[in-house]
């Protein structure tokens, strides 16, 4: 091949500079500048063309392969049969001969295999001033002949020409990627504004980044507030962790925890080179972590999580990838973060109402005009009225009181006389009646410290005034049961003392009266004391099985002597060899003996029947009687503490009001239940079951 450039040389470079000049103009796609290269070069000179472009991580060559004739073939070979790196190092033009070549790289390399004897070579792009952006590549003429006009004179500037088109196409690449990355991290930043739920958000993100990085998975970890721990759970990790147990980094563990911790972005291309790398997922899912971007996600100052995009594929992770990955942690942290407060508010405002539905007491809220604007099923039975008859009325044509009314309360709030004003006055209620109430207020302040609203709590007192009036009923009859018998009990032994009694049958008369009035003052002083145990506790620690055929034995002869004297026919039936149940004699005692006292007391004649047997796994003890019955008004009450009926009083039967609530706590206490069924001047029967012991 000669030295000097001759005229057909120069017409035949300057022919081709120009045929490639015009094809290259409008083609703005790499590889598809690589191949009209080829193509044009071998069609010119007639020569065989290679034309060989390194990948993004060097692990292979996109090569044309194109012959005089203009056919060409697109393949890929790997970086030991191309051996075209040592020709690219040189960075200039290279005349190459086959001998002179080392033997191993003639033996493997694909080039030398089409090549027979020589190879002229110039790197693609043009090594020049600046740091070209086209990865590494090779222009190859396979034996050039006496009609290939290019040279080592004029391959340079022809490669530098094409240099040009090179850069610009690849160029155009990376605009083009980086339009598509905006566009994505424009969608996505919007997407993140129109959704409040963290599945949702992580759905609208995964896809969209995945492939616009091309990486095998994205995920979120989310710091927890208490202990600081970083938290993954499948629906962070992307498709391929569906149904994987949640992931837990300690503070600072891992790269995600370094990158929490440090409040900095990372870029790691060989994650098991990193010593921060912590290997226990892979592990755990036989996933293989290779590469990874870390980055804290931020609101304000604080660190509520990291996002990672992991493995890319065929290339590294590079800045371009972490700056996208910024500009999305911003939007994706400030949209986690109002999908958290907007979960905690949900989950207060379901807790709020939960509250004021189920609360006992009646609540009512209004706001500044006075209207009502919420109110619970506690206060709608108490008004008997629905709730569209009060949401959205003024307050007080709704709530109607005998005195006063809730826009006094509203005043003293609004006017600062008192923040949380009280009222005791009755509600009149639709038809008439009215119920005693305390009606307490309280302001509901909004951000600025105003007053938005005020809530009324309506306390029912009907059952405290209840319990006061048996309460004022049991000192009374407590105070006349006590003065009776020692009334009596005075004046038969001031008869004694004074000798009124001389005779001994008389004596022993007025004696006897004393021992049965003391009697009775005994009992009832002993049943206080039960009911001071039993508010103790103190029966049922000493929980023991109890035989109740040997209690029926002692306790029914006295009893039934007592029901024959007066009057009335007793009859019992009760199974022998009963089970034991569980308690203590003194309370198993006091349970059957009120039952069977009170129906001896409340049958001025007829019949008292006790019955006892074992019903499966339960014992059940019957009590009946043919008395005066118990009222329907009374049977709500009937176990009430103090409770008597007023059929009761006015028969000026005794009693405290305390032997059928201490036989029905009795019974709770061991897992039994106590019923009663009663007809008003008939009778009442009392079941009581208790569980057995099983042997």
């Amino acid at each position: 091949m000669a030295n000097e450039t001759t005229p057909i040389e120069m017409d035949q470079a300057y022919q081709l500079w120009q045929q490639l000049t015009e094809k290259l103009s409008d083609v703005f796609d790499a590889h598809g500048a690589y191949a009209i290269i080829a193509h044009q070069i071998a069609v010119t000179t007639g020569t065989k063309v290679v034309v060989g472009v390194a990948s993004i991580l060097n692990r292979y060559y996109d090569v044309w392969i194109c012959d005089s004739a203009g056919e060409i073939e697109q393949t890929r070979w790997d970086n030991a049969k191309a051996s075209f790196h040592t020709l690219i190092q040189t960075g200039n033009v290279n005349f190459q001969q086959k001998y002179d070549a080392p033997p191993a790289e003639v033996i493997n390399s694909e080039l030398w295999r089409i090549a027979k004897d020589t190879i002229l070579t110039v790197p693609l792009p043009w090594p020049g001033k600046y740091e070209p952006i086209s990865p590494p590549g090779i222009l190859c003429l396979i034996d050039p002949g006496e009609s290939c006009r290019l040279d080592q004179t004029n391959l340079g500037p022809l490669a530098a020409n094409l240099t040009v088109f090179i850069e610009r196409a690849n160029l155009r690449s990376q605009v083009y990627g980086q339009d598509i990355r905006f566009s994505v991290i424009s969608d996505i930043s919007y997407s993140l504004t129109s959704t409040l739920s963290l599945e949702n958000i992580f759905q609208q993100l995964m896809d969209p980044i995945r492939r616009t990085l091309n990486v095998e998975s994205i995920s979120v970890g989310l710091i927890e507030s208490d202990s600081g721990e970083i938290e993954f759970i499948d629906v962070m990790l992307g498709p391929l962790f569906q149904g994987v147990l949640p992931v837990r980094l300690q503070q600072g563990q891992g790269i995600a925890g370094w990158v929490a911790q440090h409040r900095e972005s990372v870029i790691i291309n060989d994650v098991y080179a990193d010593s921060r790398f912590h290997a226990y997922f892979d592990q755990q899912t036989g996933f293989l972590t290779k590469s990874m971007i870390c980055i804290p996600l931020q609101v304000e100052e604080r660190v509520i999580g990291v996002l990672q995009a992991i493995n890319k594929r065929d290339s590294h992770f590079n800045d371009s990838d972490l700056l996208m990955l910024k500009a999305i942690g911003g939007p994706l942290a400030a949209a986690i973060e109002n999908a958290q407060l907007h979960d905690v508010v949900l989950s207060e405002k379901r807790r709020i109402e939960t509250i004021f539905s189920n609360m006992s007491e009646g609540l009512l809220t209004i706001n500044g005009n006075g209207l009502v604007t919420n109110v619970n099923d506690a206060l709608l039975t108490l008004l008997q009225k629905p709730a569209d008859q009060i949401v959205g009325q003024n307050v007080d044509s709704c709530i109607r009181l005998k005195k006063g009314s809730l826009s006094e309360l509203e005043s003293a709030i609004l006017d600062g006389e008192d923040e949380n004003p009280q009222l005791a006055a009755d509600l009149v209620q639709n038809e008439g009646h009215s119920i005693p109430l305390l009606i307490s207020s309280a302001p509901i302040k909004g951000e600025t410290g105003e007053t938005d609203e005020i809530i009324f709590v309506f306390s029912d007192l009907r059952q405290i005034r209840e319990v006061e009036r048996m309460r004022d009923d049991f000192f009374h009859g407590i105070i006349h049961e006590l003065r009776t018998p020692l009334a009596t009990i005075l004046m038969y032994a001031r008869l004694l003392r004074e000798g009124k009694a001389k005779e001994k049958e008389k004596a022993n008369r007025f004696l006897g009266v004393i021992e049965r009035e003391s009697d009775r003052l005994q009992k009832m002083v002993r049943q206080m004391l039960q009911l001071a145990k039993m508010e103790a506790s103190e029966f049922h620690r000493s929980a023991q099985p109890i035989h109740l055929n040997g209690i029926f034995d002692y306790m029914l002869p006295p009893l039934a002597d007592r029901a024959t004297e007066k009057g009335l026919t007793f009859r019992q039936n009760i199974s022998a060899d009963l089970p034991p149940v569980m308690g203590s004699q003194e309370i198993i005692d006091l349970i059957i003996r009120n039952l069977i006292e009170n129906a001896i007391k409340f049958t001025p004649s007829g019949t008292v029947q006790v019955k006892a047997w074992l019903d499966g796994d339960m014992i059940c003890l019957v009590v009946k009687d043919e008395g005066i019955g118990i009222p329907p008004e009374s049977m709500p009450n009937l176990f009430g503490r103090f409770f008597r009926s007023q059929t009761a009083v006015e028969r000026g039967i005794a009693g405290t009001g305390l032997g059928l609530y201490m036989t029905r706590e009795s019974v709770r206490k061991f897992g039994g239940t106590i019923q009663v069924s009663s007809v008003a001047g008939k009778g009442s029967e009392f079941t009581v079951r208790l569980p057995a012991v099983k042997e």
